[in-house]
């Protein structure tokens, strides 16, 4: 057994809450802040094997892993079977805790290209591909899906499963969507649960966790391995540290106090523009500022303050000055 594939398997066995990749979202950045809250396995942004094997400069910073992210996996996508095994390998060299195979996102310019979600139009063709990718590599593989393209009466989730596990995949993340919902409607667990009971690798349930409540009870009705969170956690990942905590010690934990918020805001800035520069650290800050604020007494007005100032020392600032408004 590799031991990364080890590794995984007991990182599920204690129920991991699982950061999801999310483009334009889990950057080298944003994961390690989310570290500091309770992150712990987490993913990449997506990759697209064409740019990767360009060489193009923004697929290649995608994957690149820090001294920190030991249980970080990197997430591929692509149409192309042959070419998603060639990218397999050149990202294998960055030393991920394993690779996901995306075969889940809905976005027509993705789905429609055959990529993403539009490997669920052949089941048997999606199955023999991730076969021909763990082939390819020596790292696990995992697959990070959705239920079916729709509608309800054509879900291959629970036949699939097994195929990928037969194709050699590590485990399966099983957002509970069809690919035609997007992120409208409920997720409908009781999917995964299904899945994970016709396989015996790990089954993670994906959608609509946006608590350590939601977090409990999914694991709870699935009997999944872990949850994984994505959108809650551009908001407020306190998430992870709140799932955990549940969890493992059956605690309710408060949730973060104005000083926290405001601390965040600071750091994930000052991490931003460290990695990005000035203005575009700034600027790329923005879409998480008014979840960490949530709450806060004046939180509309600093906002708007905030998203008009595109230096770090105004910012920084800003956020003393409310600093001290809180104290008073």
């Amino acid at each position: 057994m590799h031991p990364n594939l080890a590794r995984l398997r007991e990182l599920y066995s204690t129920k991991p809450v699982i950061l999801a990749p999310m483009e334009d979202v889990t950057d080298m950045v944003f994961r390690r802040l989310c570290r500091t809250v309770g992150s712990e396995v987490g993913m990449t942004e997506f990759v697209n094997v064409e740019g990767l094997l360009r060489g193009c400069r923004n697929a290649k910073r995608k994957i690149r892993l820090a001294e920190d992210d030991q249980l970080t996996a990197i997430q591929i996508y692509g149409a192309d079977p042959e070419r998603l095994a060639e990218a397999a390998r050149f990202a294998e060299e960055a030393e991920p805790l394993f690779l996901d195979i995306n075969c889940g996102c809905w976005v027509p310019k993705i789905c429609g290209r055959g990529a993403g979600a539009g490997w669920l139009r052949e089941p048997e063709a999606m199955v023999a591909m991730v076969k021909m990718v763990v082939s390819s590599v020596a790292v696990p593989v995992t697959v990070k899906t959705r239920i079916g393209l729709g509608p309800e009466s054509h879900m291959p989730i629970v036949d699939l499963a097994r195929r990928l596990e037969d194709a050699g995949a590590a485990a399966l993340t099983i957002h509970c969507r069809t690919a035609s919902m997007g992120h409208s409607g409920a997720a409908d667990w009781t999917w995964a649960a299904k899945a994970r009971e016709v396989v015996s690798i790990p089954v993670i349930v994906n959608g609509d966790v946006k608590s350590a409540d939601d977090a409990k009870r999914a694991l709870d009705e699935t009997g999944c391995a872990g949850v994984m969170v994505g959108r809650r956690a551009i908001e407020h990942p306190w998430i992870f540290r709140e799932a955990n905590a549940l969890l493992r010690e059956g605690k309710t934990l408060a949730p973060p106090t104005d000083e926290e918020r405001l601390e965040l805001c600071r750091s994930h800035l000052r991490l931003n523009v460290e990695e990005r520069t000035e203005p575009y650290g700034v600027r790329v800050t923005r879409r998480h500022l008014s979840g960490y604020l949530a709450g806060l007494r004046g939180a509309s007005q600093l906002r708007q303050q905030l998203n008009k100032c595109d230096t770090l020392e105004g910012c920084l600032g800003i956020l003393d000055t409310a600093t001290t408004r809180i104290a008073a």
